[in-house]
């Protein structure tokens, strides 16, 4: 099987990717513009094979991409290439719009011709899979603002969407595009609807890495409001298992939400952090007794979601995906990763990697 993997440079994607090569003898199309969060290092090159290609090319680029499905001939793809954090959605939205709405049509409208000029079997083997968010849902009820002993509701695949930031508005805009072009055209499509992803390879500007690497530096530790929201958190590597699962064997036409079954503060994430750090870098930067004492609150984000919380049943029951780590597993295997691969993220900081590969 081909799979063209767009964004498969970025945190998720590049876990799609490492997973497809490892467990499968399935060939990958990797397309990816490397904006600043791209990067090819995240796919070890002892993984990679003749089953790897990769296609440095702009999902808004429609010539690039329609010369990539002639060229590739892929079976499926998995779009997760997207602008995807918050805060820069807030500061410069027109980036998002373009990339996760434009950039969707671009990509559905040379599918969709690439997937005209097949033959039937092949139209009946296609699949569009599209990669998505549980922050198009909007937030969920926070438990101090319900009466103890209530029980508090999920994100399902029925919720309504109701989006909150200039990033969760535009990949809201995405889905209905994708499943819009299902309907009209008859096109082959499938959705996904993700909580918070963590682990190996992640971007630093994200809460956990951005905690973890703060603290062996001895910065603050930056926490919005009091820390209470609470988030669904997932390791990315069971959300490749289950985006795999999905594109092989997801239903036309459905939509799968994709949870970890861990429920957390903020501020306990950060917390438990801290606690791990002192315990697997016990050598602290100078003046630092405990690294729980870097916790700085800072001013919240506007219009800051106070819960999210994924129903996973549906992709529990239809397709037998559950995940494998819990919160503490996950987590611990997260903080050894970025302990034990200093390299790594010490190129994506100081950019070294960018110059490397322009040849700097």
């Amino acid at each position: 099987m081909k799979l063209l993997v767009t964004g498969g440079a970025g945190f998720i994607g590049s876990a799609v990717v490492r997973h497809i090569l490892k467990s499968s003898e399935d060939t990958v199309i990797n397309l990816d513009k490397l904006t600043y969060a791209g990067n090819e290092e995240s796919i070890p090159t002892d993984i990679r094979s003749s089953r790897y290609i990769f296609e440095q090319v702009d999902i808004c680029d429609a010539t690039e991409l329609k010369r990539v499905f002639i060229e590739h001939q892929p079976d499926a793809v998995m779009h997760l290439a997207a602008e995807s954090h918050v805060d820069r959605s807030i500061d410069g939205p027109g980036e998002f719009i373009q990339t996760n709405v434009v950039g969707t049509y671009t990509l559905l409208e040379a599918a969709r011709e690439y997937w005209s000029g097949l033959t039937e079997e092949q139209k009946g083997k296609f699949i569009f899979h599209h990669i998505s968010t549980d922050e198009v849902y909007g937030d969920l009820p926070h438990p101090n603002e319900v009466a103890a002993g209530t029980e508090l509701p999920l994100f399902t695949e029925q919720t309504s969407y109701a989006p909150s930031s200039p990033y969760s508005a535009s990949k809201a805009s995405s889905d209905h595009l994708v499943r819009a072009w299902q309907r009209t055209y008859g096109m082959p499509t499938v959705i996904t609807n993700c909580s918070n992803n963590y682990g190996p390879y992640h971007f630093p500007e994200k809460l956990v890495p951005h905690i973890i690497l703060n603290a062996l530096a001895g910065k603050p530790l930056p926490v919005y409001g009091d820390g209470s929201q609470i988030r669904d958190w997932l390791f990315v590597e069971d959300h490749a298992r289950a985006l795999v699962t999905v594109a092989k064997s997801g239903k036309v036409g459905e939509t799968y939400n994709i949870g970890g079954h861990n429920e957390k503060r903020n501020l306990e994430v950060v917390e438990t952090i801290c606690d791990l750090l002192d315990e697997l870098a016990p050598n602290k930067p100078e003046g630092v007794n405990n690294y729980r004492d870097l916790i700085t609150f800072v001013t919240d984000r506007p219009g800051h979601d106070a819960r999210y919380a994924i129903d996973a049943e549906k992709i529990q029951k239809d397709l037998n995906w559950t995940p494998e780590e819990s919160f503490e597993s996950g987590i611990r295997k997260t903080v050894e990763w970025y302990l034990s691969n200093k390299n790594w993220w010490q190129r994506v900081m100081s950019g070294a990697y960018k110059l490397d590969r322009l040849g700097a």
